[in-house]
């Protein structure tokens, strides 16, 4: 019956149900047992979106210039799918933001879907819950797909080598330059904006940016540094130019090693996760060699090292955590 559910979910989906990919979203989100067979069924309708990665400090006007990319895009008459990274709520686990309050103008729009997605408390699997949900929108036929993450952490750097483009936002704040080549988004930026630039100190954050640009290797692509003021819809057809002109770029000059590096990480990342929801989700209906191990462990007469030892080196223990069966059992 499960399976008749989601072929049905995954029908509606390929005919562009607005509903179905917010469902499916839905199963990413909570980590359902269905989602490998959903990802597996629309992977080859893949690779066709564009992706934008916007990220920087906390009130850089993120979600502003998000808003006004939108509009850029929607005027090329592109599909913009929007996935908004999102600090958990400590009560009850959702995104704090919603769904972007700031970004209502595009709500009646059929062209733009826009989406939430909550951290959870934890970020172990965030980057592979955004990856599949970035692979559902492309699939679903969007043609841009903007990440946005609301901080400039580890997660969020691991969430931006999904992008293609990379927009770092920063504001005229002092010493906010420092800050961003500290967080390590000097590395990862492939476009620069200073947001907020009718502010005094625009100029020298501007400054700043340029000369850590211009102290990075010669090869390859240079970021720009732009000056927007997101609010007043000033430097957004000066950004959307520069966002084109760097997927020109790749497209000039493909690096086939960095593709590869790319896909077995993706790989890499989706093995473990996987391994990781088997085991929990076996745990959790009673896998009987491993509940015995657990119980030592908390009654403190095994330590955790030498439990694990004792599972993966049992081959017959190691077969029922990863059996399907318990994955049949949750998505009935």
């Amino acid at each position: 019956m499960a399976d008749i559910k989601l072929n049905s979910l995954l029908e509606r989906f390929a005919q562009r149900d607005r509903l179905a990919l917010a469902r499916l979203i839905t199963l990413v989100e909570n980590r359902a047992a269905q989602v490998s067979a959903v990802m597996e069924r629309i992977y080859a309708q893949t690779g066709h979106a564009y992706i934008i990665g916007i990220t920087g400090a906390p009130g850089a006007g993120k979600s502003t210039l998000v808003n006004r990319l939108i509009a850029k895009y929607r005027a090329q008459g592109k599909l913009v799918a929007v996935l908004a990274i999102d600090p958990s709520s400590p009560f009850s686990g959702g995104a704090v933001l919603g769904d972007r309050v700031r970004m209502t103008d595009h709500y009646k729009d059929a062209g733009v879907y826009i989406r939430s997605l909550s951290t959870r408390g934890h970020h172990g699997g965030l980057s592979r819950a955004a990856r599949e949900i970035v692979k559902l929108l492309d699939a679903f036929g969007h043609d841009i797909i903007i990440l946005e993450t609301v901080g400039v952490g580890q997660t969020e750097l691991s969430v931006m080598d999904l992008a293609d483009t990379t927009v770092v936002v920063t504001v005229p704040e002092a010493g906010d330059g420092v800050q961003v080549m500290k967080a390590g988004l000097n590395e990862i930026a492939d476009l620069f904006v200073v947001n907020k630039a009718d502010r005094d100190g625009a100029d020298r954050i501007k400054a700043e940016l340029e000369l850590s640009v211009h102290l990075r290797s010669a090869d390859g692509w240079r970021p720009p540094v732009l000056m927007t003021q997101a609010a007043a819809d000033v430097g957004i057809e000066a950004l959307v130019s520069q966002i084109e002109r760097h997927r020109a770029y790749l497209s000039d000059h493909r690096d086939p090693a960095r593709e590869s590096e790319r896909r077995a990480r993706e790989f890499m990342e989706v093995l473990a996760s996987e391994i990781e929801e088997r085991t929990v989700r076996a745990l959790r209906h009673g896998a009987d060699g491993a509940q015995t191990v657990i119980a030592e462990v908390r009654h403190g007469n095994l330590n955790p090292y030498s439990a694990v030892r004792r599972i993966i080196e049992d081959r017959a223990m190691i077969s029922e955590l990863l059996s399907d069966e318990h994955n049949r059992i949750e998505r009935e």
